[in-house]
């Protein structure tokens, strides 16, 4: 064991990210009820719970406003703070938005019951986490700005240790090593550890976020926490492992009478694991939950398609009964990113560089259908990328086109105001909240209000027309 040793802390992901990556967003707060006083007195270091793709999901299928989620598991969850996952100058949403607003929704996030907010980005552009990372500080927050890990030439140990520390300089309190796709392999994951708690101050803590995909889960993190880990993420059993992240249960075992203790009593566990085994069944019973994303994939390592990504892309290609062309569409990923200059799949560019390939199988010819996203990325619309794309691509999809190399949001002018007298002139005003959920996702966000309002009024209202477009997450 390594010098260092030390109590392990633990994220408890199955508020958010657990069910994300196994079925598709859809726990809803009343399967969360029942347990999260519980939850609450583990002694847990956070609880992921809101953030991520909970907010266009609340919206989207399950009739709830993300914001009184929100204040509802703050309400319960008095001792532990609630962590948030945030796209930087992406929100929650799928492009970048003014300063203002990124501002006002950091604000309120915090406001309403947030205490830890994890930011990335998905290019690993820090000016993308400028503004972010500024308002988590100004408004009390604990500040985790993450690296987005990734494998490809130009994605080595030095790239993320520069990166790390430039993140830091920001003003970071934690740094988290976002290993989306489980692609951390753990005598890697040991390396990038040792560097970082070598290089960063003292009181940076080093917090590791991993999957299970390519079943290395649970030696990454054995890895990481020899090599001085301060925090890992993990999700109880019910919903752990698989595309998920690694079960919580056999961690604070192993790690039970060593240097390493969580401090966490199994037995504690032992009747939430039995609560979320019955949410489970019903999101398996449901068809959220597709019992595929459960099982190990080496086949990731190769594909680098992330959990949250992966089920919804099987939702995808379902609902167009093509799922037969699972494989190939998988095996068109890692050429679509080569050709983009090898963004990291994480929301937004896994769903960007996700969607491409399912087009380039679908139509038979690679690039013969673009779409605007793919186009905005190689543009740089969305941030440096980490290598130049392949210039004959270039060519086809954006001929003649000026790439950006400024920061993105500088070319965006201010908004929320204006955001805010279209939300109070539709008359879907109703608190402050409103403003930020129409301004990430306008259309859905309204049908939402619509249904709010009719529910309210108890008037049947006909919502045939809602968008119900799955998202790689």
């Amino acid at each position: 064991m390594a010098e260092n040793s030390k109590k392990v802390m633990i994220t408890e992901t199955i508020l958010r990210d657990a069910h994300q990556s196994h079925a598709a967003t859809r726990m809803s707060i009343e399967q969360m009820l029942p347990v999260l006083d519980a939850l609450d007195e583990i002694g847990y270091y956070s609880l992921e719970a809101w953030g991520g793709a909970t907010f266009d999901s609340c919206l989207r299928f399950l009739n709830e406003d993300p914001w009184e989620r929100l204040r509802t598991l703050k309400a319960h969850l008095k001792k532990t703070p609630i962590q948030m996952l945030l796209r930087g100058q992406n929100l929650l949403g799928y492009r970048h938005y003014a300063d203002d607003v990124v501002e006002k929704f950091v604000e309120k996030s915090i406001e309403n019951g947030v205490g830890v907010v994890r930011v990335f980005d998905a290019l690993n552009d820090p000016r993308n986490l400028e503004t972010s990372v500024k308002a988590i500080k100004k408004y009390g927050g604990i500040c985790e700005t993450a690296i987005s890990y990734t494998t490809s030439p130009v994605h080595t140990l030095d790239y993320f240790v520069k990166l790390s520390k430039t993140l830091e300089s920001m003003g970071a309190d934690n740094i988290c090593i976002k290993d989306m796709a489980n692609l951390l392999l753990p005598y890697d994951a040991y390396e990038l550890v040792s560097r970082l708690k070598k290089e960063l101050r003292p009181e940076t803590k080093v917090h590791l976020h991993t999957h299970n995909t390519a079943g290395t889960g649970d030696m990454i993190n054995l890895m990481a926490i020899q090599a001085g880990v301060d925090i890992v993420d993990t999700a109880l059993s019910p919903l752990g492992n698989g595309t998920s992240q690694p079960a919580t249960e056999p961690l604070v075992a192993t790690l039970k009478g060593t240097p390493y203790d969580t401090g966490i009593d199994i037995a504690k566990l032992l009747p939430i694991v039995q609560h979320f085994k019955g949410v489970a069944a019903e999101l398996e019973k449901s068809g959220a939950l597709n019992p595929k994303v459960r099982s190990i994939d080496i086949n990731t390592l190769i594909y680098q398609v992330p959990g949250g990504m992966l089920s919804n892309l099987m939702n995808q290609l379902k609902n167009q009964g093509k799922l037969d062309k699972l494989n190939d569409c998988l095996a068109e990923v890692p050429n679509v990113r080569r050709d983009c200059g090898y963004p990291p799949l994480v929301t937004p560019s896994s769903q960007i560089v996700g969607t491409q390939a399912v087009l380039n199988v679908l139509s038979g010819e690679r690039y013969k259908m673009v779409t605007k996203e793919t186009k905005s990325l190689l543009k740089g619309e969305y941030g440096q990328l980490p290598a130049e794309p392949n210039p004959e691509v270039v060519e086809k999809v954006i001929p003649s086109v000026k790439r950006i190399t400024n920061r993105p949001a500088d070319d965006i002018a201010p908004e929320y105001e204006a955001i805010k007298q279209t939300v109070i002139d539709k008359g879907y005003y109703e608190q402050e909240e409103d403003v930020l959920s129409y301004a990430v996702f306008e259309q859905v966000a309204e049908n939402f209000f619509k249904w709010r309002k009719a529910n309210k009024d108890a008037v049947d209202i006909d919502l045939a027309h809602c968008e119900s477009k799955v998202y790689p997450v």
